[in-house]
């Protein structure tokens, strides 16, 4: 989980770090966006409607994993309106920690023509496949969406929501933001081979290749 001396509380000050570099970053904006991080029976994630500026490590709402919204909780407190796919997500995918959902400009262009970002650079291997796919739109907060988002990350840790925005995945919150900078990194490549023609793509067989040393990239043998 996110690191064996990780503690409660460096996860709450780490999901406001997160979202606050998003807004550095240049890839969400406002009250927009929402991370989540997973934490012993249930999941860490910020609040609905604060600024980043304003998150504070209380702030954070706790929801253990089988929650729905008829839990009491929701009296009292007030997590991301999107709490729903978070939640789907990590019972899902056990091997995923955080989850970061952003509003990032060029891939939010892209997905309000429900495109996916395709293999124009090898770099979309990064999300695990061929192509980092655009879900289908359904309504902000709603079960309908969290199920779209689900299917399209099927072995993918990113995924596009139309007419909406980004999902990355991670097995941290530093993976999981780095990987939804690069989305809207790829998304602005794209955009602009497009000024020039339609951008010529890898072939599956090369992106195969590609995600194949990404799965060992990083990994330090041990000596003998």
């Amino acid at each position: 989980m996110n690191g064996t001396a990780l503690t409660e509380d460096s996860l709450r000050a780490g999901i406001v770090h997160t979202m606050r570099e998003m807004v550095r970053l240049g890839i969400n904006q406002g009250t927009s966006g929402n991370v989540s991080a997973r934490w012993r029976d249930g999941f860490l994630i910020t609040p609905s409607g604060v600024p980043a500026a304003q998150l504070e490590a209380d702030t954070i709402v706790w929801l253990p994993l089988d929650i729905d919204a008829s839990a009491p909780v929701f009296d009292e407190k007030r997590p991301s309106t999107e709490w729903r796919f978070h939640r789907d997500i990590l019972r899902a995918r056990p091997e995923i920690e955080a989850v970061v959902h952003t509003h990032s400009n060029a891939a939010t262009a892209m997905s309000i023509h429900g495109r996916d970002i395709p293999a124009h650079h090898y770099m979309v291997a990064a999300a695990g496949g061929n192509s980092i796919r655009c879900a289908p739109y359904a309504t902000f907060g709603s079960q309908a969406l969290s199920d779209h988002a689900v299917a399209a990350l099927q072995n993918r840790t990113a995924c596009l929501l139309a007419h909406h925005g980004v999902i990355a995945l991670g097995a941290d919150l530093t993976r999981a933001l780095w990987l939804a900078n690069e989305v809207e990194v790829l998304a602005q490549q794209y955009l602009l081979a497009a000024t020039l023609g339609v951008p010529p793509v890898l072939s599956d067989e090369q992106m195969d290749e590609v995600v194949h040393r990404f799965s060992h990239y990083g990994v330090q043998r041990k000596r003998p």
